[in-house]
């Protein structure tokens, strides 16, 4: 069996590993690598060239349909008609688009993108590109949120019969952006060797003695937002469409056309498009060199995050006695944590921060149950619960811990009762469940730091600090202060952003203790052991 020192070794090596072997896959993705027999007169054998190196003329053309593919022109609507199309220059534009019988009965309508020459109608030209996106997809409706005590206005109520029976089921919503994108790199392929994400969007011509390949035509689909989408009404004739373009690199598009191949893959294991457009934000909403710095965060952040669950259960695994620790602020935090997984629940918070909330509940369960000394027994399906007997320092602790609880009670309670009260009169809930949980985690947020002070105080009775986890509590600071970075990339309720820099003041609190009170080796580490108690052993088995 391997050591715990060892087998952390083994978890840094293998995180080390996946780290560099994720660069270099980054790097092939990023640098392609050109047609090494180019030559200046361009009739190298086994090289693809740009068409657009002829700088031809050209047009875009904007139609929709409710078919996924067309043949005729009659089945088309052109809503959008860019002559002498400049691929060089950014523009946006907002058209109103003809919204279908068909497409209003909760189908579908796709928008197809032609690039085509000057002059001539796409179906006409031989040398169009073009690219189909869905402008509809189907998600659950938001449930409306009403003020409990007064109830709901009358238009409300009008507008909750109509989605009452459709309330759990998915109806067709609108996507207002269409975002294109035309690679510009007069770049020369190796045609033995194409990028497969690349090639799938390439369109051959033989000219003469060379091949070349059309624009690369691209519609980036990470920009479609679930903010951005609105429910399409059966009333509802014409809809807004913002229709942007942007010129884009080789490399830029590489990356891109891979990150939505992930996200798709993500939706195809189960994800929401809830889930899937928190990732998407990490993307659009930051530039390439911060994504970078956002994935290096993220992995560290998942590799602290593992020792630090580590080196808590093998803390507490191993932990005989309670000196030292505050039985009420393992109370608390199980509590606090517990809520706040529920919160993030029912706020419907992406799983990257849905997942980790659930997994430190279930551990707090643990310690809890480590904490009180309680074992349980079953009667047949009746369990029995049965708490140990702490011996006298243990007690002396429990009476530091009474003492905090009583001081702190007279602020903490009016404060959350008084912070509920507020909620109820002045702000919208989908229902009473989701007040009760608002107002459990807005006391956890917002006071929760005080339920911290106990073990503070604990420590400032008994001049000491060394019964307390500080592996895991180094690794859970570094978390802490990544957790500062990430408040800023991922989407999550602001009241949870905020705690993240609350924790930042505690730990520091935490350090200035460690610092005020140095190690005395005779007194009991969070182990129950002491340093002399060691040697003695040592000593003994000698």
């Amino acid at each position: 069996m391997l050591s715990r020192s060892s087998f952390t070794s083994l978890v840094v090596g293998v995180f080390a590993v996946y780290v560099a072997h994720t660069c270099w896959v980054m790097y092939g993705i990023v640098y392609t690598r050109p047609c090494p027999a180019a030559a200046e007169d361009g009739a190298a054998g086994g090289c693809v060239w740009p068409y657009l190196a002829r700088r031809p003329k050209l047009q875009l053309s904007v139609y929709t349909t409710t078919r996924s593919s067309i043949g005729a022109e009659s089945n088309i609507d052109l809503v959008l008609n860019v002559e002498d199309f400049d691929i060089e220059s950014k523009f946006e534009r907002t058209v109103n688009v003809s919204v279908p019988k068909k497409t209003r009965n909760n189908g579908t309508l796709y928008a197809f993108v032609f690039l085509h020459h000057a002059g001539i109608l796409p179906w006409h030209d031989g040398k169009q590109v073009h690219i189909v996106s869905p402008l509809t997809t189907y998600m659950v409706p938001k449930p409306e949120e009403i003020n409990l005590l007064t109830g709901e206005s009358a238009t409300q109520q009008i507008e909750a019969e109509k989605q009452t029976n459709a309330l759990d089921e998915p109806v067709s919503h609108w996507r207002s952006r269409l975002t294109l994108n035309v690679m510009v790199e007069d770049f020369v392929f190796d045609g033995s060797s194409l990028p497969a994400d690349v090639h799938r969007y390439m369109k051959m011509v033989q000219l003469g003695k060379t091949v070349h390949y059309l624009p690369i035509l691209f519609i980036d689909q990470l920009s479609n937002r679930v903010k951005d989408l609105m429910v399409i009404n059966r009333s509802t004739t014409e809809l807004p469409l913002t229709v942007s373009y942007d010129k884009i690199s080789l490399g830029k598009l590489r990356f891109w056309i891979h990150m939505q191949d992930a996200v798709y893959s993500l939706q195809q294991f189960g994800f929401s498009e809830k889930d899937a457009d928190e990732v998407k934000g990490i993307f659009v909403d930051t530039n390439l060199y911060f994504l970078a710095l956002t994935f290096f965060v993220a992995a560290f952040h998942l590799l602290f995050d593992f020792l630090a669950f580590k080196n808590d259960i093998s803390f507490w695994k191993k932990k005989r006695s309670m000196i030292g620790m505050s039985t009420k602020a393992v109370l608390w935090r199980c509590f606090s944590t517990v809520v706040i997984f529920l919160f993030l629940l029912d706020e419907q918070t992406s799983l990257l921060v849905l997942i980790p909330a659930g997994v430190g509940a279930v551990i707090e369960l643990w310690k809890v149950k480590k904490a009180l000394k309680m074992t349980i027994r079953w009667q047949g399906l009746r369990p029995k619960f049965q708490f140990g007997a702490y011996n006298d320092s243990e007690k002396k602790t429990e009476e530091y811990d009474a003492q905090a609880m009583k001081y702190l009670s007279y602020l903490l309670y009016p404060l959350c009762i008084g912070g509920a009260a507020y909620s109820l009169l002045n702000v919208k809930y989908k229902s009473w469940y989701s007040w009760l949980i608002n107002s459990f985690v807005n006391g956890v947020y917002a006071f929760g730091f005080l339920f911290m002070l106990p073990q503070l105080f604990v420590n400032y009775k008994m001049k000491s600090v060394a019964h307390l986890p500080w592996k895991a509590f180094t690794y859970k600071a570094f978390n802490t202060f990544i957790d500062d970075i990430f408040a800023f990339i991922i989407t999550m309720p602001t009241s949870h952003r905020l705690a993240c820099f609350r924790d930042d003041v505690v730990f520091l609190v935490y350090l200035y203790q460690r610092w005020l009170y140095p190690v005395d080796k005779s007194r009991v580490n969070e182990y129950g052991e002491s340093y002399e108690e060691k040697s003695k052993k040592k000593a003994h088995r000698e």
